[in-house]
Formats: structure tokens, sequence, C-alpha cells
């Protein structure tokens, strides 16, 4: 009798709602999730920060709501950092079999705007910071990975930065909602606002490097 609650659960899942996400499919759900949104442009949607943030948050029991979920830290933080450094490579891939093709066919309005920023990104900054920054910016984190292999980024340099920004992302988020949840009691009920937080939060480093560059650009003008 129980299996066919499973299979409704999870044929009634919401992809756009960590908790669902989380009920359903547990720290396996993590890392699908984690390698959809970074190695395949259809995961662009995916809510991968608010779910590595809520994630990290239910390994305390806090949050647990009517779905009654709790998870293990350690397998989520393999699930997680695996699933991320998997599909940025994944991405890295397609992008050098494929070229621009994919992102050149897409009508989605969203990756088209995504995929501008991740050539800014990577024009403006270089290889490292350009892969390191991109993991914390929506939607980007999803393009950049197969845009550096269209655009023939060293293998080496792609691998050594998608993991070091893909480690600090992923096992960052999940310990962050795992010491939320284990230092302030009901901090779920602030679950919305906290992952709203959050991402701008992680927008502030991209923003430095746009005011430092700008900067710097107008201080060669003045020169000039």
């Amino acid at each position: 009798m129980t299996t066919p609650v499973v299979l409704s659960s999870q044929l009634a899942v919401n992809p756009l709602d960590a908790h669902s996400l989380l009920a359903a499919f547990g720290v396996l759900g993590v890392g699908a999730v984690m390698f959809a949104e970074t190695g395949l442009l259809i995961g662009f949607f995916l809510p991968g920060d608010s779910l590595l943030f809520t994630a990290g948050l239910l390994c305390t029991g806090t949050g647990t709501g009517e779905h009654g979920v709790r998870l293990s830290l350690g397998p989520l933080l393999v699930a997680a950092a695996f699933g991320a450094l998997a599909g940025a490579q994944c991405g890295y891939l397609i992008g050098r079999r494929a070229g621009g093709t994919l992102l050149a066919r897409s009508r989605s309005t969203r990756l088209r705007e995504g995929a501008k920023r991740a050539e800014v990104l990577l024009a403006r900054y270089g290889h490292a910071k350009a892969i390191v920054l991109a993991r914390f910016v929506p939607v980007v984190r999803t393009v950049l990975n197969p845009l550096a292999g269209a655009l023939d980024v060293p293998v080496r340099v792609f691998t050594v930065w998608q993991v070091v920004g893909g480690l600090v992302w992923s096992v960052g988020l999940s310990l962050a909602g795992y010491a939320l949840g284990s230092s302030i009691p009901g901090v779920d009920r602030y679950l919305l606002s906290l992952v709203a937080l959050i991402v701008v939060v992680s927008l502030i480093p991209l923003a430095a490097e746009l005011y430092r560059s700008r900067r710097q650009a107008r201080a060669k003008e003045a020169r000039g």
C-alpha cells in the first residue's frame, strides 16, 4: 500500500518548490537538481539556491512542516557537491561538442539574457573569476558552462575553477541553512525572506566587480 502513495507524491512534485522536491526525492533530488541546473539548459528554472539552503535547514529537523522531511548533513553535502560539479563539467562538454547551437536555438528569453550576461562575465573578468562568480547568479550558472565549452576555454582552467566555485556554492549554502537551523529556533518561518536575502548577498561579489571595473575604466579615460 505504501508504494502507490510514494509514486503519487513523486508524480505530484512541484519542481519549483524546494520542500516539494525534498519531500519526494530527498538528497538524491538535490544531486539531480544540481546536475540539471548546472549541466542541462532545460534546468535553468530550477530553484538551486533555495533548494540547497532549505535542505541544509531540514538536516537540523527545523522546517519539516507538513512533509515531515528530515535529511542527513553528510549525504546532503556529497550529493550537492557531486551534482554541481558533474553538472558543470557535463555542460562544458556539451558546449565543446555542440558549440553555441543549443543556445542559438533556444526560444527562452531568460536563457538568451543569461547567455549575454555570461559572455560579459567571461570577457570582462577572465575565465577564473567569471566561472566562480557565475555560480552565484541564477540562469547564468546554467548557460556559462556550455558557453565556456563553445568558446574553447581550456579544459584544465575550466575544471579547476568550476570545482572551486561549485564547492563554495553548493557546500556553502547547505551549511548556511544548517547553521541557521541549528542556532535559531523557528527560522523556517522566515525561509522565503532568507532565500531572497541569500540571492541578494550572492550577487554582491558580481556587483563589486562591476563597480571596480567601471572605476578603472573611468580612471583610464581621465588619464587618456
